[in-house]
């Protein structure tokens, strides 16, 4: 959804900066600016798994580094940008803010408060502090590379799939986030994006605190709508390079929206039924 015009190729030639890159849409978001041409570090908790990555793209014949960061942390969050002005001896141009964690299963009042601030700390406030650090720089990066910043949600963002709370608001938060901020860099030709999609075929429901039954239900939708990470990352990157804010690569997401926008209380009290009905369907 493009709506003050064409933007720039910022996904080619790009001196990336990738969250949650050990795995899942992380590591394809890393894999696919390498192909294009990008130098790219790869970050990620879990240090051996960004690694992993920047070795393959090594491998293959591209550009890449890794380090480690808890993106929950503003401090650590903070020396990835320092580390990455290094190894690329310059600002970066397009920073991915991915990492996430899945949580679910459970009403609220039920889902711990440990839990709450475990979604929220990496979620949310993850892309806050990469937004938090990383905008300055690429404000005051000179030159003409095209700059831009994407931001990992979900179609949860608008969803309001009950035993999701924390879940849901978090990837919320983050859409309204990267609003706020595409209206903040509007006519600075840094461009954001924030992506939204529904199901994607990663490890997230098996690394999270989700629920047995929960993570059958989600098992079971993932064979029926879910994307490959590889796919999810090449059309967010094309949004992106397009100027678009919002990128929701599924039918079922990019519906959603659209009945939540026109009537959003129904829409909301068909969701609640529906999800009802199904978990308790065999899975």
């Amino acid at each position: 959804m493009n709506i003050f015009g064409p933007g720039r190729k910022r996904s080619r030639q790009a001196n990336a900066v990738v969250t949650g890159a050990g795995s899942g849409i992380g590591a394809a978001f890393a894999r696919e600016l390498a192909t294009r041409g990008g130098r790219v570090v790869c970050s990620d908790i879990d240090e051996a798994a960004a690694g992993a990555t920047a070795d393959a793209i090594v491998a293959d014949g591209g550009q890449a580094t890794a380090v480690r960061c808890d993106v929950s942390r503003i401090e650590e969050v903070s020396r990835l940008a320092d580390a990455a002005q290094a190894w690329f001896d310059g600002p970066p141009s397009l920073v991915v803010n991915n990492a996430g964690v899945g949580a679910g299963g459970q009403p609220i009042g039920e889902v711990t408060l440990d839990d709450w601030n475990w979604v929220l700390g990496i979620n949310l406030w993850g892309p806050i502090h990469g937004c938090h650090v990383f905008t300055p720089i690429l404000r005051a990066a000179e030159g003409d590379q095209p700059r831009g910043i994407i931001n990992v949600a979900s179609a949860a963002a608008f969803g309001a799939a009950p035993g999701m709370a924390a879940y849901n608001v978090s990837k919320a938060g983050t859409l309204s986030l990267s609003e706020t901020l595409a209206a903040e860099l509007a006519g600075t030709g840094i461009n954001v994006t924030v992506l939204c999609p529904t199901f994607v075929k990663t490890n997230i429901v098996e690394a999270g605190r989700i629920t047995a039954q929960s993570t059958q239900l989600a098992d079971r939708l993932m064979r029926w709508t879910g994307f490959s990470p590889e796919r999810v990352a090449r059309m967010c990157l094309d949004t992106n390079d397009r100027g678009g804010l919002y990128c929701m690569p599924q039918p079922d997401a990019r519906i959603g929206w659209g009945i939540k926008r026109l009537t959003p209380t129904i829409y909301t009290r068909a969701v609640g039924l529906t999800t009802r009905v199904t978990s308790h369907e065999e899975v």
